[in-house]
């Protein structure tokens, strides 16, 4: 999805390796250089490095959101990197937020599986196929969402890919956590 004015949305499937570990850390690619999503986009390599420059000179950092939604922050992003693949993240669903623990517990049933990151595209060009060739993008958020729109893209886990079981495990740890938090 786009618009020539503003924030733009290209998807991630999180896939078979999806996993939340640790409690709640989320890690794997965001965004894959070099592949075309199913909108004829294309991120060249290194099209997030000055923009994420830019976000640590303002002391700022890329939320990390629920559906797209910015009234719906479900966690944060501590580590967003660029590197021969594409763009890494990692960071944690805050078990204190009710729509993180039903992330938890939708990504550990297999009903969600896809990333989506929310950029303004600085610099691209459309080539002979007639994909856009985007050179210099502005990440402002990367969101846990339904329907992804770059299948190769994969959240993997911390030391391997947990079990669904687990995932399930987890999602009730985190309520559980939750009904502690409420009863103080």
């Amino acid at each position: 999805m786009s618009d020539d004015y503003g924030l733009e949305m290209k998807f991630s499937r999180l896939g078979e390796e999806v996993s939340v570990t640790d409690g709640t850390v989320i890690s794997g690619y965001a965004s894959l250089f070099g592949v075309a999503d199913q909108g004829g986009d294309v991120v060249l390599a290194g099209a997030y490095g000055a923009g994420l420059k830019r976000l640590a000179a303002k002391g700022s950092n890329v939320k990390m959101l629920w559906q797209h939604d910015p009234a719906q922050p479900i966690g944060v992003w501590d580590e967003i990197r660029e590197d021969g693949r594409g763009l890494w993240v990692k960071g944690r669903l805050l078990p204190e937020i009710e729509k993180a623990r039903e992330a938890a517990a939708l990504i550990g049933a297999g009903a969600i599986d896809g990333l989506s990151i929310g950029y303004r595209t600085i610099a691209a060009e459309k080539n002979a196929k007639g994909q856009r060739l985007l050179a210099e993008l502005d990440l402002w958020e990367v969101s846990v969402v339904t329907f992804p729109m770059l299948n190769e893209a994969r959240v993997g886990s911390k030391g391997g890919t947990p079990e669904a079981a687990e995932l399930r495990e987890l999602a009730a740890a985190l309520t559980d956590a939750a009904r502690m938090l409420a009863d103080r």
